[in-house]
């Protein structure tokens, strides 16, 4: 009997905390000099061509480290198709350098080109906002 309780208080408490550790989900995470910023929450109304693209961008130092496309439903050969193109036009550049970009649709991933290159802007206006706010407190 004792064992049946405590098998279904661990299978309580993993229930209650999974929903929390959401696979590949971060949350404007900051560790010293890298923030990620998560953008299913800020691109949540942007859609490829079957749903949404979330992103994790991973600024360091100020500068776009790298883009990371997490799981979603885009046809796989397209959707890498135009992470492979877009991607690399925004990693190394600063924030501001980024956000002044004007990136173009890969032809033949049109729908998931926008949406991706939506995220992105989203998530920097969203890294320009946090930085700013940061610099505001500081005193020179």
């Amino acid at each position: 009997m004792k064992l049946k309780v405590l098998i279904a208080c661990a299978l309580a408490l993993t229930l209650a905390v999974a929903p929390s550790v959401a696979k590949g989900k971060k949350s404007h995470a900051k560790t010293s000099n890298t923030q990620v910023i998560y953008t299913g929450d800020l691109g949540k109304k942007i859609y490829g061509y079957n749903g949404t693209t979330p992103l994790n961008i991973h600024i360091k130092d100020g500068r776009i480290e790298r883009i990371e496309a997490l799981p979603n439903k885009e046809t796989p050969q397209y959707f890498k198709r135009a992470t492979t193109k877009i991607f690399p036009q925004y990693e190394g550049k600063t924030i501001e350098e980024a956000r002044k970009l004007h990136v173009d649709a890969v032809t033949g991933a049109t729908y998931s080109s926008e949406a991706i290159i939506k995220n992105i802007k989203l998530g920097l206006e969203q890294a320009a906002s946090s930085s700013s706010k940061g610099k505001k407190g500081k005193k020179k």
